[in-house]
């Protein structure tokens, strides 16, 4: 199983400098068994919420970004359920301080981790420099 999460699958949706890439990259792997977690959703929505306030997006068009999203997410991804023994593990992810992790990227990292994710696809640098101090493959794939 691979794992995107959300900073991977904004740019399927919202233009930005790497969404060619991620669409080729994605495209590429269409094949595998690919999770996103409950988290991503939440996350996305408050990325496209974050972009209606700061009037970068039209209400219209956050809808429908978030349509979109939904639909593709329900039909081109599983998603995993955050579970009590996810937020343990991102606790423990966090309290080593060297990864200089969130609470978002050790809830993401902990959920691919405890769901068997060979991989995880991020275009966080932060996340992807804490899954390795934690020896989770992580990168951004291009």
């Amino acid at each position: 199983m691979l794992y995107f999460d959300t900073s991977f699958i904004a740019p399927l949706y919202i233009p930005e400098p790497n969404s060619d890439e991620v669409r080729q990259l994605t495209y590429t792997l269409s094949q595998e068994y690919i999770a996103i977690s409950e988290w991503t959703c939440v996350e996305f929505s408050s990325m496209v919420a974050r972009r209606v306030r700061m009037q970068q997006l039209r209400e219209n068009a956050a809808h429908g970004l978030l349509a979109a999203f939904e639909r593709i997410a329900h039909t081109q991804f599983v998603i995993l359920t955050p579970s009590q023994a996810d937020y343990r593990l991102a606790d423990l992810f966090l309290r080593n301080f060297a990864s200089g992790l969130r609470a978002g990227d050790a809830l993401h990292l902990a959920i691919a981790r405890n769901n068997g994710a060979q991989h995880v696809y991020s275009l966080d640098q932060g996340l992807i420099k804490a899954a390795a101090i934690l020896n989770i493959s992580a990168s951004s794939g291009f």
